[in-house]
């Protein structure tokens, strides 16, 4: 197999950042080989403090052609990492008093008042439904204790979705996501669709698409060139192909794309972006909300969506209904973690070396990120490879964050 690398040179100065530099190297080494065993197609990472690149790199390609090089300029489908970026335009519409953490949801998006607690089914399949014993707010949907599930990982939604024929949430229609709930809004956490509502709610409030939105308050501002909704021609010249993994083989899959312009812009996981786009926005957050002299959230407004929302050590192991689109999830298990405003938080410190208080979370074909305020990093890591936590993808993303935590440490 052919390996192309992509390389960012960086010069360091800070101490701790000489011992990473010293070491770019050893990540160098686990990413390429990677590819050369045939593990994966093409593999692409960014590690960066609160100014700079510390390390960037891709290696291998991003289609079937040798000469679709992944680079962290290729354009991939970034999915459920949509999903901070959406809660940071939340944000910015709470600070402008546009939308309100805990009031009921309902205010802005009415059909939320006829969203029902599935309680199972009967003896003929149909569904048993109740009223919500609370009301749904921005709150629980950005930390996913409002109810909703997905189907790939709740088994009793995938029941309801296919007992009612409710339509694919890949239609982009508004109608998929009329699913009930789980249990009372506040009540427990599952990770869910809720983040969708979340744009929605974005969007009546500012009366624009969310993508508009996004575009003029985050992505701009920010120099995020290459990320949308919408795939343009620019765009589309550095898109990444998607690969399945099936029988141990990686199989390109030339017709996925996530639906263009559709009914709802998914604030959940319908982003296409680059990691150079992405890191920027990460170097955001690791800023207390500073790009440049641009103040895109109050640096107390960051600290509220660090902080954990929710009650702690909440079990967030997801189990897979569909192997195809994704293996059973849990990250650090035996690690206790709690959810802020859309991201997962590692009360701990985790096996790969990640302080306690960190934050992260992941893209449905095995993207990844992770902001660390103690040791002022983020890291990003991206292939285009379904179905997520892929046998070969996830371990390379721990060894990947392993290996820079003992570079930072020096323990190599």
């Amino acid at each position: 197999m052919f390996v192309f690398q992509h390389r960012i040179l960086v010069i360091c100065i800070p101490k701790v950042v000489m011992v990473l530099c010293m070491k770019t190297h050893l990540l160098d080494k686990l990413l390429k080989s990677s590819v050369e065993k045939g593990d994966l197609q093409g593999v692409a990472a960014i590690i960066s403090n609160e100014n700079k690149h510390l390390y960037a790199a891709g290696f291998g390609i991003s289609g079937p052609k040798k000469s679709q090089t992944m680079t962290t300029d290729t354009v991939l489908w970034v999915a459920s990492m949509t999903k901070a970026v959406t809660a940071v335009a939340a944000m910015q519409l709470v600070e402008r008093g546009l939308i309100k953490l805990d009031e009921p949801a309902f205010t802005l998006l009415p059909e939320l008042r006829n969203i029902q607690v599935l309680q199972g089914f009967d003896e003929t399949g149909d569904p048993k439904l109740r009223p919500p014993k609370y009301n749904i707010t921005l709150r629980n949907l950005m930390t996913h204790t409002a109810g909703f599930g997905y189907d790939v990982w709740h088994q009793q939604i995938k029941d309801f979705v296919k007992s009612k024929n409710i339509i694919s949430r890949s239609s982009g229609s508004r109608a998929a996501l009329m699913t009930p709930l789980m249990f009372d809004p506040g009540t427990d956490w599952a990770y869910s669709i809720s983040i969708d509502w979340v744009g929605l709610m974005i969007e009546e409030a500012t009366k624009q698409k969310l993508g508009e939105f996004l575009k003029t308050n985050i992505f701009e501002p920010l120099g995020m060139k290459s990320t949308g909704f919408f795939i343009d021609n620019k765009m589309s010249n550095s898109l990444a192909t998607m690969y399945r993994r099936e029988n141990n083989t990686l199989r390109p899959d030339l017709k996925f794309k996530m639906k263009q312009n559709p009914e709802v812009e998914a604030g959940g996981g319908g982003l296409y972006s680059t990691l150079n786009d992405y890191i920027l926005f990460l170097r955001m957050l690791l800023n207390d909300g500073r790009a440049g002299t641009l103040q895109i959230l109050r640096p107390e407004t960051i600290k509220v969506m660090f902080t954990n929302h929710i009650v702690s050590n909440v079990d967030m192991k997801m189990y897979s209904t569909n192997k195809a689109i994704s293996r059973d999830v849990n990250f650090f298990p035996g690690t206790p973690k709690s959810w802020g405003l859309s991201f997962m938080i590692n009360q701990e410190k985790a096996e790969t070396g990640r302080p306690a208080n960190s934050i992260g979370w992941a893209g449905l074909p095995n993207c990844y990120f992770w902001l660390d305020p103690k040791n002022k990093i983020a890291g990003v890591f991206g292939t285009q490879i379904l179905p997520f936590i892929d046998e070969k993808a996830f371990p390379l993303y721990m060894a990947f964050e392993k290996t820079v935590y003992r570079s930072l440490l020096g323990e190599y």
